[in-house]
């Protein structure tokens, strides 16, 4: 359904430190470092079919996160998406919600883990049960 998600950072060099850590523990190797015609620099992580991308914004103003959206990384086992948070948090995120862990919900059973990126990014590490 996506072909790519773009968020906005204050601090470029912050986030690619960040999101090479965190993106590696997926197998998302170094991104692709990009200047776009305005002159602001952008990072473009790809992996498996998709495009995670960080950006300086275009506009000037000051990177924000959104509030209520959150940005889901599919793991292939729990311990991949408790790897992920561990580095996350170990790389300058913050842990939030709930601990690692099994949540049962009408929807199934999901192993969840949440942080937020150094600017704010809310980011879930989401491994599903088969």
């Amino acid at each position: 359904m996506f072909n790519h998600i773009m968020i906005g950072t204050n601090d470029l060099d912050r986030s690619e430190a960040f999101y090479n850590a965190v993106l590696g523990v997926l197998g998302a190797g170094a991104p692709l470092r990009n200047q776009s015609p305005s002159g602001h620099l952008r990072l473009f992580y790809r992996h498996a079919g998709s495009t995670f991308c960080v950006a300086e914004p275009i506009d000037g103003e000051p990177a924000t996160c959104a509030n209520g959206a959150t940005i889901g990384f599919k793991c292939s086992s729990p311990e991949q998406a408790k790897e992920f948070h561990d580095v996350a948090v170990a790389s300058g995120g913050i842990s939030i919600e709930d601990p690692p862990g099994l949540r049962t919900s009408n929807m199934g059973s999901l192993y969840l883990a949440y942080v937020r990126d150094p600017d704010g990014n809310k980011l879930c590490a989401l491994y599903r049960p088969k």
